[in-house]
């Protein structure tokens, strides 16, 4: 009995759970209403989103906040510092896409199986997904350590002391990408299963780790070097080094619904591997346009000056805090939109997605009112140049603009991934971000001379077009089809093994 109570204390038994099964009728029959089943409350689900929120919240907000101080100390140097540091943000994020991309795969089709009642799938998809993401974290890793310099030249820095810095930020950063890609793809699985709580404890020891150290290695503090910009990055490395031991403890723990040992199985198996990638693939090549487009888009600034990337580079950090609102609330959508369905229960699929989305918009229309009202302080956080500040406030405008499209497809993307759905954002991914986006840029930087707020109003018209065509395709409920297509494949070949009793072992 103790060691069914620790099991039971290792993921979130939700709403869901108390239902019994539904059918693939009951998937194809589903229209999108606000109806609940009887006996279920509007405050039931919003407490199931809230506990797989919270924790999520607190994690990406200590790293979101690690993010905008290491910004904050790294501006102490100057503003060659900051354009340093991002001109790196884009070649590290377009050699991570894989293994990021992988982890929506392991997230679906863990919580698929969670909701199925299957543990044996949900730890086999576990060691697949790791076991796929070590090969893939040791191949970027090198590339990264191998290009960095000329991936920096190739983002534009202008001047040597720009190019060396970012040079050495990035050469840290790739050469411990493996520890920061095995412990992604923990987070991706426990979160997968509700868990979010874990990834919350030992993302935290990390951005502790990282702050100390960045006060210690960045300007030379109590015998440390002074190592500046490389100082950021070896602080950002052992801080993630730290959640990579934590990680990896947490998910051997006996007690973990995915319990996983070196004394497993971890041959590849070409099935659950093949599924997984399935799932990945459009993801990657959702990244891979997002980060291509995001390249082009900085190029295009970094042609305007080292005083305009500053400020857009400290607009970028800003409206990456206001991402995490929309990245909160995406990882509940995904979790019980995938356990929602593995159960065969699309109302309740529907029904949590919705209410994300409510949740996210509450949240958005305030941060929107708070970088009008306190724009000038939180950029003078930054940097004290007055140019810069008086640029960053005008940007401020549109950033506070666009938080409801931002929070919005954030949300109802995290969803259509629950359900598998990947093929419809990457191709819109590709529209948007990849064309749309960098051509507006280049139209009003280059053409009319509009300068940083012509490139913002480019975002802007990206986040709304993207926000309005995803939550069609999700009205649509194309994303039932494809997760009943997927199912049924999986039973007739016997994957998944879901029992009536399932939700109360679990």
């Amino acid at each position: 009995m103790i060691k069914k109570k620790k099991e039971d204390t290792a993921t979130i038994v939700t709403t869901i759970d108390r239902l019994p099964p539904g059918s693939d009728e009951d998937i194809l029959a589903e229209r999108i209403s606000g109806k609940l089943p009887d006996g279920i409350t509007p405050r039931m689900l919003y407490g199931d989103i809230l506990r797989i929120a919270f924790p999520t919240a607190i994690e990406l907000a200590l790293t979101s906040l690690v993010s905008m101080a290491d910004l904050i100390m790294v501006g102490g140097l100057g503003t060659w510092a900051i354009t340093a540091v991002g001109l790196t943000t884009q070649p590290k994020f377009v050699l991570m896409t894989m293994v990021m991309a992988m982890n929506v795969g392991a997230t679906s089709l863990v919580s698929q199986a969670r909701g199925a009642g299957d543990q044996d799938k949900a730890r086999l998809y576990t060691r697949q997904a790791l076991l796929i993401n070590l090969a893939l974290a040791v191949l970027f890793s090198a590339a990264g350590v191998l290009s960095s310099r000329a991936l920096v030249a190739f983002m534009g820095a202008a001047e040597d002391r720009v190019l060396d810095a970012g040079d050495a930020y990035l050469k840290i950063q790739m050469a411990s990408f493996v520890f920061y890609g095995i412990t992604s793809t923990i987070t991706a699985v426990l979160r997968g299963i509700g868990d979010s709580r874990t990834a919350m404890y030992y993302n935290s020891v990390a951005n502790i780790v990282n702050i100390l150290l960045n006060y210690l290695l960045i300007g030379g503090k109590f015998g440390f070097p002074a190592l500046g910009v490389a100082g950021a990055s070896l602080a950002t490395a052992i801080g993630q080094f730290a959640a990579f031991l934590l990680a990896v403890a947490a998910l051997c723990r006996k007690n973990c619904y995915l319990h996983t040992g070196l004394g497993d199985d971890f041959r590849p198996r070409r099935k659950e591997c093949g599924e997984i990638i399935s799932i990945a693939l459009p993801a990657a090549l959702e990244q891979l346009m997002m980060r291509a487009g995001s390249i082009v888009f900085s190029r295009t600034i970094a042609s305007l000056g080292t005083l305009e990337f500053a400020a857009h580079q400290v607009c970028m950090n800003i409206q990456s805090l206001t991402m995490m609102n929309g990245q909160i609330f995406a990882v509940s959508a995904t979790t019980l939109m995938g356990q929602g369905l593995g159960r065969r229960r699309p109302d309740m699929a529907q029904a949590y997605a919705t209410r994300c989305r409510r949740c996210g918009m509450w949240v958005a229309v305030s941060l929107g009112i708070a970088f009008v009202l306190f724009g000038r302080p939180l950029s003078s956080l930054y940097t004290n140049d007055p140019l810069c500040i008086s640029i960053c406030l005008n940007i401020l405008w549109i950033v506070a603009f666009i938080q409801p499209f931002q929070s919005s497809q954030f949300i109802v993307s995290g969803a259509l991934r629950g359900a598998g759905d990947t093929g419809f954002v990457a191709k819109l991914t590709f529209f948007t971000v990849l064309l749309l986006r960098p051509g507006l840029a280049i139209l009003a930087v280059d053409y009319l001379h509009l300068g940083l707020s012509g490139a913002w109003m480019a975002i802007a018209t990206d986040q709304v077009l993207r926000a309005v065509a995803i939550l069609l395709r999700y009205r649509s409920g194309k994303w039932k089809v494809l997760c009943l297509r997927r199912g049924r494949e999986k039973r007739a070949q016997g994957i998944f093994r879901p029992s009536a009793g399932a939700s109360d072992k679990n």
